[in-house]
């Protein structure tokens, strides 16, 4: 999406600001791939300008867990782990959300999957599971289990007639029936955890080296649950098995404390839970897009259908 498209809306705003954290009131001479808008979600919207993004935080942020989000990815314990904001006063707000600027860092590359770096990602969940959480500010609890019910709640509310909907609902029911709503993530010690681990949450710094973004939803809690999306993943068949074994012995090598002797005892809750999310937001976008679930969509869906089978047919066969 080209800037000039954005007019007087939130990215409108939000590359204003943008420009004035990195020029001030200069003139800019910074090119188009320099000057674009990198994401524009309900719950984000990022602006690149030159070396910086503005982003947009979702509407409605609550101010002190956001505050203490904000504090953790500029704690110098996370130095090597997440990528900090820029310091000093360029925060700001447009309507009810927050505003913040971060350095600009090059992403993973979406068209080379092969040099997708899940072992560096490992390794850095690793080390941000193995940190002690500071003890000011208080940290809110990791957003990942909440995130699931509410993908369920949208669901629900968009697109409760769509025929795969019963099936992410019985998927779900599996979750919740193990304990996996609250927002605890299972009950165990808490740890720091990202809330959110994806690839597209890796950039370089300016050294080179990865790092993790988008702290909107760490804190903490169990940190089983960033490893949960990959091994959702794997179990869906969407990840191949040697990459998931890779990141697993990566994370493991580098003193993880999400698993142990056997990681799906641990895993199994988490990634039900993030498959039936991750269908559940299909069928709300596809809804709302009004057309037909694509390829990668449908074999969430059909992971649904197999959890459900899973889980019902052991007490099924015992009352028969």
């Amino acid at each position: 999406m080209e800037l000039a498209e954005t007019g007087g809306d939130v990215l409108g705003a939000l590359a204003r600001m943008a420009r004035g954290a990195v020029h001030g009131e200069g003139e800019c001479g910074c090119g188009p791939e320099e000057v674009r808008v990198l994401a524009n979600r309900e719950d984000g919207a990022v602006v690149r300008h030159g070396g910086l993004v503005a982003k947009a935080h979702a509407p409605g942020t609550e101010d002190a867990p956001h505050a203490a989000r904000l504090a953790l990815a500029a704690h110098p314990d996370l130095g090597g782990i997440l990528l900090p904001p820029v310091p000093g006063p360029r925060s700001g707000r447009i309507g009810d959300r927050p505003v913040t600027v971060w350095p600009y860092g090059p992403p993973v590359d979406p068209g080379d999957p092969d040099a997708a770096p899940w072992e560096e990602a490992a390794r850095l969940l690793a080390l941000l599971h193995r940190t002690p959480p500071p003890a000011d500010p208080a940290l809110p609890a990791m957003r990942a289990p909440a995130k699931a019910a509410l993908a369920v709640g949208r669901m629900l509310r968009t697109a409760p007639d769509h025929p795969a909907a019963a099936t992410v609902l019985a998927a779900w029911r599996t979750v919740t029936d193990d304990g996996g709503s609250g927002p605890g993530g299972g009950g165990t010690r808490a740890y720091l955890c990202h809330g959110d681990f994806h690839l597209g949450q890796l950039v370089r710094d300016f050294r080179g080296a990865w790092r993790l973004i988008d702290v909107d939803d760490a804190g903490l809690g169990d940190p089983a649950w960033d490893l949960a999306r990959p091994a959702a993943w794997f179990a869906a068949g969407l990840l191949p098995a040697d990459v998931w074994a890779r990141f697993l012995g990566a994370y493991e090598e580098a003193g993880g404390p999400a698993t142990g002797a056997d990681p799906w005892a641990r895993l199994d809750l988490p990634a039900r839970a993030l498959t039936v999310q991750t269908a559940a937001l299909a069928l709300a976008k596809s809804a709302a897009e009004e057309r037909a679930l694509d390829e990668v969509e449908a074999v969430m869906i059909d992971t649904c259908a197999r959890i459900t089978v899973s889980r019902t047919a052991p007490a099924s066969a015992a009352s028969s």
